[in-house]
């Protein structure tokens, strides 16, 4: 069965505030609506936007919660992904979404703004241009491991306040030991498998890479 419904979300996320409720359930017509104008979410994965997307995003926060005031990096994030979904679900966390293209930085922008979400600032930049430090790095399948890495150097805090070291929590799917083998980093796999049921999560991982 098809993820369509705000439903799924909080059966994996039962202590949603009513706010957060309310923001999640808005995610679907607000994408709809853009996505007619700008194409930020393929055509097929639209009607599948919770599972896909909002709930794959969240796989991050099974993971690691974030804590109040930390600040984390959501690199390439195209039309929101993770970083909207996660900083509804941590409103105390600071969340800054870059994407080198213009257009997709606007739709965040103004996604964030009709959501309330005063914690997102996205700005239109390359991962590289950036200079301030973060706790955590997030992303989705932006590319390999090993130039992904290279951009995100000097850009994690050293002091670590979570229960995860500083680091980089990475959505990605299949088989990935040749990925990790060439990037020559210490890592650890996370299965959604191990939080979520659905089949679409049988292949994707969660891939964390402390602070090298």
């Amino acid at each position: 069965m098809a993820i369509t419904s705000l439903e799924h979300i909080q059966k994996y996320f039962p202590d949603l505030t009513n706010k957060q409720v309310e923001q999640f359930s808005q995610l679907m017509p607000l994408y709809k609506d853009w996505n007619a104008k700008i194409n930020v979410i393929s055509r097929k994965d639209i009607e599948e936007l919770y599972l896909r997307h909002v709930l794959h995003s969240l796989g991050i926060a099974k993971v690691q919660s974030f804590l109040p005031g930390a600040q984390i990096l959501d690199i390439g994030t195209g039309g929101g992904f993770p970083g909207i979904p996660l900083a509804i679900l941590f409103p105390e966390t600071e969340f800054l979404l870059v994407d080198s293209i213009g257009k997709k930085i606007g739709v965040v922008n103004e996604v964030a703004q009709a959501l309330g979400l005063s914690n997102v600032s996205g700005v239109h930049t390359r991962a590289e241009q950036i200079t301030t430090t973060f706790d955590f790095i997030v992303s989705r399948a932006v590319t390999r491991m090993k130039p992904f890495y290279a951009w995100t150097k000097g850009k994690i805090k050293k002091e670590s306040n979570h229960e995860l070291q500083n680091g980089i929590l990475y959505l990605k799917g299949g088989d990935l030991s040749d990925e990790l083998k060439e990037s020559k980093l210490r890592y650890k796999l996370y299965d959604l498998t191990d939080y979520f049921e659905e089949e679409f999560f049988e292949t994707k991982k969660v891939v964390f890479i402390p602070r090298q």
